[in-house]
């Protein structure tokens, strides 16, 4: 699972996610790209999961480009805990999401491989997608 390596403070407040990304928005790397509509969190598990999904579909031909990283902690109590006692400890790592991020690019692949492949990725994330090209 891909995760911070270090931190300067161990947990995080949830945040707003208002607003669209003004940075990260266009392609870059690689001539498709998978881009988000909605805002959301995507947990690292998301992330591997489509990431995986993506190189099985074109075979490793081409080149993946990962464009989110998740560098929020998320934190999450006991079931049978009782209210109180302070935040609880790190869960898992997630990525802020706005509409119109860039979440992976694909260079040296046809359209319809490209397609297909976002296609089966963009059922493993929580968010909508499309699918753009350069």
């Amino acid at each position: 699972m891909l995760q911070p390596a270090r931190r300067k403070y161990r947990k995080e407040f949830r945040g707003s996610m208002t607003g669209s990304a003004n940075r990260g928005n266009h392609l870059t790397f690689g001539e498709f790209g998978l881009k988000s509509m909605e805002c959301g969190w995507v947990s690292a598990a998301q992330i591997e999961s489509a990431r995986r999904t993506i190189t099985h579909h074109t075979k490793r031909i081409g080149r993946v480009y990962l464009r989110v990283f998740p560098h929020k902690p998320i934190t999450k109590k006991a079931a049978g805990s009782r209210m109180g006692s302070g935040k609880a400890d790190i869960h898992s790592y997630v990525a802020v999401i706005k509409p119109g991020s860039m979440l992976f690019e694909l260079a040296g692949v046809t359209p319809e491989m490209a397609k297909e492949a976002f296609r089966l990725a963009s059922h493993k994330l929580s968010v909508a997608t499309k699918v753009v090209t350069k």
